[in-house]
């Protein structure tokens, strides 16, 4: 049976992967920091046992790396940073000592290495990758995944965007603070969100690994929304007829209480999929009306 190494394998992305690929036939082995009979242990930064799995594997996926949403504290920052350097650099390390290596070696990356931007959209090769924290852990995770070449890998840096489902990310948060009436428009409302169905991440991973592509591609749906029409439609889809909107300030106030940052509510991440789109990947959730109306 064909197998897929997915590290970092048991958060809200590794386990839709894992039962969309299980349902294609594959067994899927999930590297988790957590011991327990569903995963196989490492601690994402040493080679050890966990090694053997990449053997007769078609592909690596790398998924690893502490969660954003957070405070960014000296402590959370450097967290953030080590977590995908040392997770990634030691996969490279592996991938060079198996004898037969996957073919395909998916390494996760964000949209956010892309600068604030609500005029101009970023495409791969159009996109402007700017200078603070969130956009230079992009570009060091990048580097890293790219400054082991591989022979006969294929090596694919996953710029992924707000992934929307209904067992985790940032959708079921949204609907709750929505139905409690504060579903209005976040700061100005002018920023956008890049945004993309749970189901067309999977299938896009699964066309990754079946095209030609490399390099870092953007993974997102094509009709990115602005803060206060994504908003606006979440409600409609709800029912919910007001909205409470929250100022800059009040946002700053929350996120301290909660230990997060504005910034996940705040940056406009206005992404395009131009090497998805003219590989010919054809998106089953285009809209986002149509995502949440699923969703939903």
């Amino acid at each position: 049976m064909k197998k897929i190494v997915i590290a970092g394998g048991t958060g809200f992305l590794g386990n839709a992967l894992k039962g969309y690929f299980e349902a294609k036939g594959f067994v899927v082995i999930s590297l988790s920091r957590k011991r327990n009979k569903d995963t196989t242990y490492w601690n994402g930064k040493d080679l050890g046992e966990w090694t053997k799995h990449l053997e007769d594997a078609e592909v690596l996926i790398n998924l690893a790396g502490k969660s954003v949403d957070c405070r960014y504290t000296g402590e959370n920052k450097a967290a953030i940073l080590n977590s995908r350097i040392d997770s990634t650099r030691v996969l490279n390390r592996a991938m060079e000592q198996a004898n037969q290596k996957p073919k395909v070696f998916l390494n996760a990356s964000t949209a956010t290495i892309y600068v604030h931007a609500e005029t101009t959209i970023n495409t791969e090769e159009t996109g402007v990758i700017g200078d603070d924290f969130s956009m230079n852990i992009a570009k060091s995770w990048e580097k890293e995944f790219y400054a082991t070449e591989i022979p006969d890998v294929r090596k694919i840096a996953l710029r992924t965007s707000i992934v929307l489902g209904k067992n985790g990310g940032a959708f079921p948060k949204l609907k709750t603070i929505t139905r409690l009436g504060m579903g209005g428009k976040q700061g100005r409302g002018d920023q956008f969100i890049s945004w993309l169905h749970i189901h067309d991440f999977c299938k896009a991973i699964d066309f990754l690994i079946n095209s030609k592509l490399s390099g870092s591609v953007n993974i997102t749906a094509p009709n990115p929304k602005t803060n206060k029409d994504f908003m606006r439609d979440l409600r409609k889809q709800l029912s919910v007829p007001i909205g409470i909107s929250q100022p800059v300030w009040l946002l700053e106030l929350a996120s301290a209480i909660i230990k997060t940052e504005t910034e996940l509510l705040l940056k406009s991440r206005y992404v395009y999929p131009q090497r998805l789109l003219d590989a010919g990947f054809e998106f089953e959730y285009k809209t986002v009306e149509e995502c949440m109306k699923e969703l939903i």
